[in-house]
């Protein structure tokens, strides 16, 4: 006769008191790094076609590669862990501004969207809401998990997009910071992939512990 023995969910200390991590936890996080992976992958695929084959044709093809970025993207910031609410709202209403954005300088000028988007810097203030949104995401990666990349990307997304906006940056400049961009954001992807699922969920008793504090004040 076979016994089957269910092992119970393992059972983790927090700050505010016990909690476990269920499935659904674990499925959160996967699709947080699936919409991560995915938005590294149009983005680095994006920035070696304006680098090494800026023909019309590739382009063309950045229009629904940055829709797919932004996408995915999206729904990074629909499961991603952060503790404050507040903060968490605001990335993903950056991301909503910036969507909408896009979309307008998209469908309102006849030529491709990234020659809009380059040759009329203003619209940064537009679709840099994206950008802000993604780069809080690195910063809040680097504040938990202390990552290099994460350090370097934080500083130098605004730092290119700032300096295209107020052309202060040469057209070599800005080639070397999008590289330098879309290979760190590739290796952030990576690295994301491989770490453990349990530190990507964070404390749940804090989470509890605001919730509670919230309803409290209602």
């Amino acid at each position: 006769m076979t016994t089957q023995t269910i092992s119970s969910p393992e059972i983790y200390q927090g700050q505010f008191g016990e909690f476990t991590i269920t499935q659904s936890d674990r499925q959160s996080v996967i699709i947080y790094r699936t919409g991560l992976t995915i938005a590294a992958l149009c983005f680095a695929i994006g920035s070696g076609l304006v680098l090494f084959y800026p023909q019309p044709v590739a382009i063309a093809a950045l229009t629904p590669l940055y829709t797919c970025f932004s996408i995915a993207l999206g729904v990074s910031l629909l499961t991603i862990h952060i503790y404050m609410a507040f903060l968490h709202r605001i990335l993903q209403l950056f991301w909503i501004i910036g969507s909408i954005s896009a979309f307008i300088f998209g469908h309102g000028d006849s030529q491709a969207f990234a020659i809009t988007i380059y040759n009329q810097p203003l619209t940064i203030l537009g679709i840099g809401f994206t950008f802000a949104a993604l780069t809080g995401i690195f910063f809040k990666e680097g504040f938990c998990f202390n990552r290099l990349e994460t350090k370097i990307l934080t500083p130098l997304v605004p730092l290119l997009l700032l300096g295209h906006l107020t052309g202060i940056l040469s057209t070599q400049a800005e080639q070397v910071l999008l590289g330098i961009w879309a290979i760190f954001f590739l290796i952030f992807a990576v690295r994301k992939i491989i770490q453990p699922i349990p530190p990507d969920i964070g404390d749940k008793s804090v989470f509890d512990y605001l919730k509670n504090q919230h309803l409290a004040k209602v």
